[in-house]
């Protein structure tokens, strides 16, 4: 098969490097920038390195919809859609000539269960291992035990932080791959808070969202906590006066996986994304210029006295 990389991401010109690493260790830890192009190039560099020969190149990933949406691009870009196929909660599109399965994280968990040896597998794609959620961690310590028992399996590890020294540890100091990212000027303006009660962040927003429109060129994306806020948001600005200039387009893992495709398309209209924070680092939207934070996401809490966890609209960290 001809594999092609796209030469704009920073990942292709590590490419002869990780493939080598791939065929020559167990693990790997793969350390870029979002946006390095590390989710779709990987599991094509593994088909180089004669992975997904015999058994399945799984690729996890923290959300539904970044599952999705990472499985129709890489078969777009090998332009064989019978390879790549992916599985979330309720729906599994991988057939038996799947080469490539994206999934969730709590997915393949959930395998592991019926498949102890995960002998579908030849090669686990740990992506966005950063984010250490309790899926993460459960399988970092599961793969690092099976991974004695399978000396056939390979693991590799993308992060987009520099953490990565404490995944190379845990797995008795694997080789690190640092990718370089992209980077832009950026101009920050912050809007004055008017109410402490975080009530009126929607109409903040969509008057930011109106004050860009009257600016020329790029698309602009604007994060909101909730799919409630979104839809919201998506109703004022779908009202402006001058909308049949504007495609204004939802962005949140319950939507379907058609109306997600949208925001990939090209577009003679200037386009205007509502997301929750699932395109800060799951998903790369192209084309964006314009970015409106509300800074507020939906942020998992864990409440000590009754052991349950919520997920609760809180402000973000300076860091996100």
């Amino acid at each position: 098969m001809n594999l092609h990389y796209p030469d704009h991401l920073p990942i292709t010109a590590e490419k002869e490097r990780i493939v080598c690493a791939i065929r020559e260790n167990q693990v790997l830890v793969i350390a870029g920038d979002t946006g390095s192009g590390k989710t779709t190039q990987l599991p094509k560099m593994c088909l180089e390195g004669g992975m997904g020969k015999d058994r399945i190149i799984g690729c996890t990933q923290p959300r539904r919809i970044a599952a999705v949406s990472m499985a129709a691009r890489v078969a777009e870009e090998l332009r064989h859609p019978d390879l790549v196929g992916y599985a979330i909660r309720f729906k599994d599109n991988s057939k038996q000539t799947t080469r490539i399965k994206f999934m969730t994280d709590g997915l393949l968990l959930a395998e592991s269960r019926k498949d102890r040896l995960l002998n579908r597998y030849d090669t686990i794609i740990l992506d966005e291992a950063h984010e250490r959620s309790l899926n993460i961690d459960f399988l970092l310590g599961y793969l690092k035990q099976l991974l004695e028992r399978r000396k056939d399996l390979k693991l590799i590890i993308s992060s987009a932080t520099i953490d990565t020294e404490k995944f190379s540890n845990h797995f008795d100091h694997a080789p690190i791959i640092t990718v370089s990212g992209r980077t832009w000027p950026i101009t920050m303006v912050h809007t004055p808070e008017e109410d402490e009660s975080m009530e009126y962040y929607v109409d903040q927003a969509c008057t930011a969202v109106r004050d860009l429109c009257s600016r020329p060129g790029g698309d602009i994306l604007v994060f909101m906590p909730t799919e409630r806020d979104i839809l919201d948001t998506v109703k004022i600005l779908c009202s402006m006066p001058d909308n049949e200039r504007h495609l204004v387009l939802p962005l949140f893992g319950r939507l379907q996986a058609a109306d997600q495709k949208k925001i990939f398309r090209a577009s003679k209209k200037r386009k205007i994304i509502v997301a929750t924070n699932v395109a800060e680092t799951s998903i790369t939207v192209p084309g964006i210029r314009f970015v409106v934070d509300t800074g507020l996401a939906r942020i998992p809490t864990y409440n000590v006295r009754s052991g349950t966890t919520s997920m609760r609209v809180q402000r973000i960290a300076k860091a996100s």
